[in-house]
């Protein structure tokens, strides 16, 4: 967790992502959170699963980001998916809206985390995924697999 509030930590890596598309080049944001979210954030009750980014008017915004409410919340608890604004500098929101608008291209969030005590999230331009190249992509992940571990039994039969 960040307890310690000079170390950076991952609070929730979205693997879907990773599996569902061809991650082309990732930036940090910021995130606009209200108080419960931040204390349910630091808890890891987060899921990135379905979520997206849009550039609308001029800002980004993150949409099916679930963060659940606070657990010891009470009336000021937040809407567990509502949209959630990023910040991110002028230049980098007109370099992907440009990049975004082009075809097949999406903002998907990567992970989010706390550095140096502010929650940021990582953010991705990707472009999605066919069938085969999962395919292709899940045979290479097992070929390396099967050379470290026959790597790895050849340094123990050495000792």
């Amino acid at each position: 967790m960040a307890d310690e509030k000079g170390k950076d930590s991952v609070v929730v890596t979205n693997r879907k992502a990773y599996h569902d598309y061809f991650i082309e080049e990732a930036l940090e944001a910021g995130i606009v959170l209200s108080g419960t979210e931040v204390k349910s954030l630091r808890e890891g009750r987060i899921n990135l699963k379905d979520s997206f980014a849009r550039v609308e008017n001029g800002e980004v915004l993150l949409y099916n980001c679930h963060i659940s409410p606070y657990s010891h919340g009470n009336i000021f608890n937040h809407d567990p998916t509502r949209k959630r604004k990023l910040l991110l500098q002028r230049r980098e929101i007109e370099r992907l809206l440009g990049k975004a608008q082009q075809r097949g291209y999406t903002l998907v969030p990567l992970k989010v985390y706390f550095k140096r005590g502010w929650a940021k999230v990582e953010l991705g331009l990707a472009r999605g995924k066919k069938l085969y190249d999962k395919r292709e992509t899940e045979s290479k992940k097992s070929a390396q697999r099967e050379i470290e571990k026959a790597v790895r039994g050849k340094r123990q039969e050495k000792f």
